[in-house]
């Protein structure tokens, strides 16, 4: 028995037009469901009820893509059956994708920073940033610097809701004037994106 992939990510973000394509397929997002964990060609015929030829023609196309993983090689008999995964636990689609006309690609014209526009435009130049950077981290082995912070703010009203949005302006340039250094030669930078909207309900994903 020989094994192969480590551990699937939690999640991936997709910068090919082939592989976000792959993504769009009903059976192929049905496969990268179940392979969440490993599972054999037959072991997903069964659960899928669809026929092995088939099914194994999508599966080699998410292989190709880099979307599924071999994780070990079983010998059954004179057979060897091979167990698969999805490389990562859930997938982003990258903005990029779309080329010019994808969001995040010129934030330049979105200028009202008040706008649900501005927001989505910010939001996807973030996720094709990241999704670059963690891609190189990831091929040269190192960990990608970030820090998230995300939280709930129920206000009692709009007025609330203002002064708040005011005073984390406020807060966070004084902090970007502290710490901002355009001299020392070895210092990096790095983008900070700070956002309020209204939040999903937790159960039905919906307003």
């Amino acid at each position: 028995m020989a094994r192969f992939a480590a551990h699937a990510a939690p999640v991936e973000v997709v910068r090919g037009a082939g592989r976000a394509a792959l993504l769009l397929q009903k059976t192929r997002r049905q496969l990268l469901e179940e392979l969440r964990e490993p599972d054999s060609a037959a072991g997903l015929a069964r659960k899928l009820r669809l026929p092995r030829q088939r099914l194994n023609y999508h599966l080699r196309a998410l292989e190709r893509e880099g979307l599924v993983e071999l994780v070990e090689e079983r010998r059954k008999g004179n057979c060897v059956e091979r167990i698969v995964r999805a490389t990562a636990r859930s997938y982003v689609i990258s903005p990029e994708v779309l080329g010019a006309i994808g969001a995040g690609a010129d934030i330049g014209h979105a200028v009202d920073r008040h706008s649900a526009g501005y927001l989505m435009t910010a939001a996807a130049g973030a996720l094709h940033a990241v999704g670059t950077l963690h891609e190189r981290a990831t091929r040269e082995g190192k960990r990608l610097a970030t820090l998230t912070i995300d939280a709930d703010i129920r206000f009692a009203n709009a007025e609330s809701r203002a002064a708040f949005a005011e005073e984390l302006a406020n807060t966070l340039a004084a902090l970007v004037a502290k710490y901002h250094d355009d001299r020392t030669p070895a210092g990096r930078r790095f983008r900070l994106l700070a956002a309020i909207h209204p939040a999903l309900d937790p159960q039905t994903r919906k307003p």
